[in-house]
């Protein structure tokens, strides 16, 4: 019979003691039907957290928007040079131990886990070779969309310096050379007064942060080329000679600057080192997803309402990122035409994958583009996406060394057939051999600057192929025929002009 009284709330406590089992017991319980489970067992589907809304106390970079000094007094105010003693008299080993348990990935674009890379200068009797040792921190910073190293270095310099001697340390270096780009002439002057600081502080220097351990940080200016980014081509600039790519192996790590063992880094990667080994690995490898660990700095810009550097979680996902901390899309979401997620060199992205798409290497690797430096550039509607490709391709025939044969020639090439494309004055089945060619450079050349002009090549092709067909389809009416190979008019023959045989 059903109670037409609601019972008591004596009663409907004492009826959840009775019913409602504790946590250990559901432990209790729960722990033999794991183990009773053999493989034709379905299995609890993995929980899925949600990433994104990093909270002000976990951000590594407390004045990224400049709202403190860059001196060493503020930047001593907000944690910096914390114990710095302490964790260098911790050893190499242990500070490289805490590196690959943060899983801490290079923040330049590659990805690669950074305690793997340090202790590749830790090699078999390393101790007993007598040349010097160096720790290079790339600050070329040459990406297009990208601006977060020079936020690094503008207004918390200290961050930076800290961490050559900590991964200085970690590498048994005995200097760490800067190389800044030339025209970051204000972040050179704030970073070399931090240099100046931190040697009369006694931080670094003779006996840095009093641990007996000597070590020295210069800033060498570079002179704005592209290609130095790459971190051979770096070595041979900071060395005197063009800035061209060295042939691998020797590694740097074994033969690097001056003919000694040497490491290039990141301005990112090398300023979250202390921060990373003062709260523990763990604390860093709570945020993002698993291989996706901790924070990192994105740069949005293009057709949002507020273009700006934030720190993250990664593997935030993209809309989240955009919303939150820009004011949305110029338009709103529905007005987004593509987004390239992480700087010039990474392919291009529809508005459908962005939709749902997370932020971290292996998401974007997942979607057929690139984590690359974070350098989010947003395209709204209004944007010709043929046009926006162009003026890259433009720049990276520009900015290639010339060294290799398929990226000398090819950079020109894409250069020229995209402006092309840009009016239309090409053929359908120039499509193809544009992904052809690109295909051809991808994986042959030195360095990756043929990746770089190759891949946003590829995803407007893969994306955004209609509009190159529309665009020929277009023009062909405008001049009353189709382009012959090449962008020849298609009244060339009747004109007697030399076109190529077979049209």
């Amino acid at each position: 019979m059903i109670a037409r009284q609601a019972p008591s709330a004596q009663a409907l406590s004492a009826a959840s003691h009775r019913v409602v089992p504790s946590a250990s017991a559901t432990s209790r319980f729960a722990a033999p039907a794991q183990q009773r489970r053999n493989l034709a067992t379905v299995q609890d589907p993995p929980v899925q957290r949600k990433h994104g809304g990093l909270s002000d106390q976990d951000r590594i970079f407390q004045n990224l928007y400049g709202r403190h000094g860059a001196d060493l007094k503020s930047a001593k105010s907000y944690g910096d040079w914390h114990r710095t003693k302490d964790i260098i008299l911790k050893g190499h080993e242990w500070i490289i131990s805490e590196i690959k348990a943060s899983g801490l990935r290079g923040r330049g674009g590659a990805g690669f886990p950074s305690g793997m890379k340090w202790s590749f200068m830790n090699f078999k009797d390393w101790d007993k070779d007598t040349k010097p040792r160096y720790l290079v921190v790339n600050a070329d910073e040459g990406e297009p969309g990208t601006c977060k190293d020079r936020e690094i270095m503008r207004k918390d310099p200290h961050k930076l310096i800290e961490g050559c001697l900590v991964a200085g340390r970690a590498m048994n270096c005995t200097a760490a050379y800067i190389y800044i780009r030339g025209e970051f002439y204000h972040e050179a002057t704030v970073l070399q007064r931090a240099i100046q600081e931190a040697y009369k502080d006694g931080l670094i220097g003779k006996n840095a942060c009093g641990s007996g351990y000597d070590f020295d940080v210069y800033i060498h200016r570079g002179m704005g080329a592209y290609v130095c980014g790459e971190e051979t081509s770096l070595i041979e600039s900071l060395e005197g000679k063009p800035g061209k790519p060295r042939l691998k192996p020797p590694f740097p790590a074994s033969v690097g600057l001056f003919g000694c063992p040497s490491t290039v880094a990141n301005v990112e990667t090398i300023a979250v080192a202390p921060t990373i080994i003062r709260r523990g690995a763990n604390w860093f490898n709570s945020f993002g997803r698993e291989r996706n660990s901790g924070t990192k700095l994105f740069c949005i810009s293009g057709h949002v309402n507020n273009p700006c550097t934030v720190e993250e979680e990664m593997s935030i996902p993209l809309r989240e990122l955009i919303d939150k901390h820009c004011g949305g899309v110029r338009g709103g979401w529905d007005n987004l035409k593509a987004i390239i997620p992480g700087g010039s060199s990474t392919p291009i992205l529809p508005k459908h994958v962005c939709d749902e798409q997370l932020m971290d290497f292996d998401a974007l690797k997942d979607s057929q583009s690139g984590l690359g430096t974070a350098a989010v550039i947003v395209m709204d509607k209004s944007t010709d996406v043929v046009r926006a490709i162009s003026r890259l391709s433009k720049f990276y025939h520009h900015e290639s060394c010339g060294q290799c044969t398929p990226c000398r020639e090819g950079s020109k090439w894409t250069d020229q057939i995209m402006k092309r494309f840009e009016k239309g004055q090409a053929r359908a089945r120039e499509i193809d051999m544009m992904q052809e060619l690109t295909k051809q450079v991808e994986g042959h050349t030195i360095c990756a600057l043929g990746e770089a002009f190759a891949w946003p090549i590829q995803g407007l092709i893969r994306h955004f192929r209609p509009e190159l067909e529309a665009r020929i389809q277009q023009h062909a009416q405008q001049k009353g025929g189709e382009a012959l190979a090449g962008g020849w008019a298609h009244t060339a023959g009747k004109e007697g002009l030399l076109i190529s045989p077979g049209q």
